[in-house]
This record gives structure tokens, sequence and C-alpha cells, in this order.
């Protein structure tokens, strides 16, 4: 346990509650250390039935990775060769695999802000997970706006969202609300937060042998469901199908460009914000996650991680977002057009031999 992760037992239900309010709990390498902790005392225990993931906070389930300190240990180290920022990377990406492959229900509370990271340790593998969405829930992986690309696995669980869902959010990074979501197979359930006490309070409360189960009955005899029509990603879901489908980013600018629809206007004026190098190599990441499996698509955004440090581009991302924070960031290449192949295809080049790789005994 650390200050910022507080761990607790109950009537067999282990208990990790995020607690770093002020960071929106952005995950720290001890925060990280605690929580892979907890996981791997749990796994075998057989006291143990099911995980529940939340946070004390209402604003934030968890806003992603430090990015303040990938900023610090980034700049203080040339090319971003920084110890601690390679183990935060392959420990983080050891953790999200721990979370995918887990063997018992492991419940997640997605209420408030759940972006980057906060997926990470969300997007458990479909045999165990159950990933609970509220009101507040703002949910995206919004790397391409810092310089980054959608990691801790996002590659896989965006490339087998339905349609081009997963590649407009990567594209994009876009934020979505809980009933897109849902429509995007990025979350299981949909409960008020006003409610989240009451269902919390029955996971610990019994034996139940499913407690899967027991959350869907409890959120399927609430008043209120989240209707099919709130979701914005099932309104223009043609539009996103048909533009992002396109084998390029600037083929999908293209695309918007020639619909006049309010939904394009708004998706073409938030790309022009984004990385237009880390479009494109996210593009390419979804594209090749899609026939990969998690450890695979892990080891690769390892790779594609300490590349991207190398670069730059995520220092520059930083700087302008959260340092400086004069929103002005200067990519580099600065537009769409500048961005080469071999630019894009540098990201994939192995950063290790398979047999000294970070990640090499994910399995």
């Amino acid at each position: 346990m650390t200050e910022h992760v507080q761990i607790s037992t109950e009537n067999q239900i282990g208990c990790i509650t995020l607690d770093r309010p002020k960071a929106l709990n952005s995950l720290s390498l001890e925060m990280i250390r605690a929580i892979t902790a907890a996981l791997l005392a749990w796994r075998a225990d057989a006291g143990i039935r099911a995980v529940l993931i939340r946070s004390s906070s209402e604003k934030a389930f968890c806003a992603g990775g430090d990015i303040r300190f990938f900023y610090d240990v980034g700049t203080a180290t040339p090319r971003g060769g920084s110890a601690l920022l390679e183990d935060f990377f392959t420990e983080e990406y050891a953790l999200n695999h721990l979370i995918h492959a887990y063997p018992k229900p492991y419940i997640a509370l997605m209420d408030g802000v759940v972006m980057g990271g906060g997926m990470g340790v969300a997007q458990a593998g479909p045999g165990s997970r159950l990933r609970i969405v509220t009101e507040r829930t703002k949910m995206a992986m919004p790397e391409v706006n810092i310089g980054l690309f959608p990691d801790v696995g996002g590659g896989y669980f965006l490339s087998h969202c339905a349609g081009q869902l997963g590649t407009y959010l990567g594209v994009s990074g876009e934020i979505i609300a809980a009933a897109d979501a849902l429509h995007a197979g990025l979350a299981d359930v949909f409960v008020p937060s006003a409610q989240l006490p009451a269902l919390t309070a029955l996971l610990r409360s019994g034996h139940e042998l499913d407690v899967r189960a027991v959350v869907r009955d409890f959120a399927a005899c609430l008043s209120s469901p989240i209707a099919p029509e709130a979701s914005m990603l099932a309104t223009h879901r043609a539009a996103i199908d048909r533009h992002f489908a396109a084998d390029s980013v600037p083929a999908i600018v293209a695309s918007l460009a020639q619909d006049d629809s309010p939904f394009a206007r708004k998706t073409l004026a938030v790309m022009q914000k984004r990385s237009p190098l880390m479009m494109c190599v996210t593009l390419e990441q979804i594209r090749r996650s899609a026939a990969l499996d998690v450890a695979d698509c892990l080891r690769m955004e390892r790779s594609m991680v300490r590349h991207c440090f190398e670069h730059g581009e995520v220092i520059e991302g930083v700087r302008a977002l959260v340092v400086d924070k004069d929103n002005a960031p200067q990519w580099n290449p600065a537009t769409l057009a500048e961005v080469t192949p071999e630019l894009v295809n540098g990201f994939f080049a192995p950063a290790w031999p398979p047999h000294a790789h970070p990640l090499r005994t994910l399995a």
C-alpha cells in the first residue's frame, strides 16, 4: 500500500481504491507497484473471490499516467533514457497484462474521468471483467493530444471495438460519455453514481458465487437506464465507419473534408490540433494490433513508447499542455503532408532484440 492506493479486503472482495484526488488519480510508479502487489497476492488466494477497483473521488477514476513525471524525467536525461521512465512503462504494461489475464472477476467502477492509464487498469480480459460507467463518466484515449499514442494495451482494446469506432477514438482522441462507452464495447453496465454506494455495499456484504451477475441484476433493477439514442457514437456510427475506414490519416481528413455535417467539421477541427505524426502512428498501431494478442500488443507498445521519448514529440506535447500551458505545441513534423512512411515505420522498429525485451516473459 502507498499513500495514494488503499488496499482492503472484506467478505472475500479485494478492494483497490485510487486515492490521489488532486492529480485525478494519475498513476505514479509507486501506485502501479502497489496495485500489482495486491493483485499478485490475491490471484492465488482462495479467500478472495473478486477484485473491485474504484476511486476515492467523484471527479475521476483515473486520468492516466503522471505526465508531468514523464516530462520531468524525460527532460532530465538525454533522449528520454531515464531508468525511472523505463521502469514506469515496463511495470505499467506488465500490470495491464496481469489485469487482462486475471483469473478472478475484476470489477472497475469507472466513475468520472477515465483516460489513458486509467483505461489500462479498467479494460480487463473478457473472461474476468465487469466495467461499470455512470453519468459522470468521461472516457478517452487522448494521447495524440500530447504527442503520444494510445498505449496501455490501447491498440488491443481499440482494435476490438465495433467497426471503426476504435480508430476514431484513437486517432481523434475524443472524449466520450457512458452511452458511447457501452456502444463501443468499452463498458458493460451503467449504474447511476448515486447508486454506487449501495452496489459496493451489496458486493461486500455477501458471498455470491458470481459477483458479475449480482452487478448486472442490480443494474437491471434500476429505473434510469441509458437510452441507446443517448450515444453520440451510435448517432454518427455510419459516418465514423465510412471516414475512418480510409487507409491513411490524410485520406481520413480528405474524406471528412468532403462531408459538410457538423460532426465532420468538429472532428476535422479536433484533428487539426493533434500531433500529425502521432495520429499516423496511432492508425498504424491500431491496424497492426488487430492481428495481435494482448502480450504482443504490449510488447509492441513498449518499443513504441521508447521511440516516442527518443523522438521528443511527447515531451513537446506535455510542455504545451501541462508545463507552460500555452496550448501551442510545436509538432515535428508540423503537418500531415510532412509525415512520411519511414517516420511512421520507425516507431515500430524493435527497440531491443527479442531476448532482451523488458516484456519478453508475457504470455
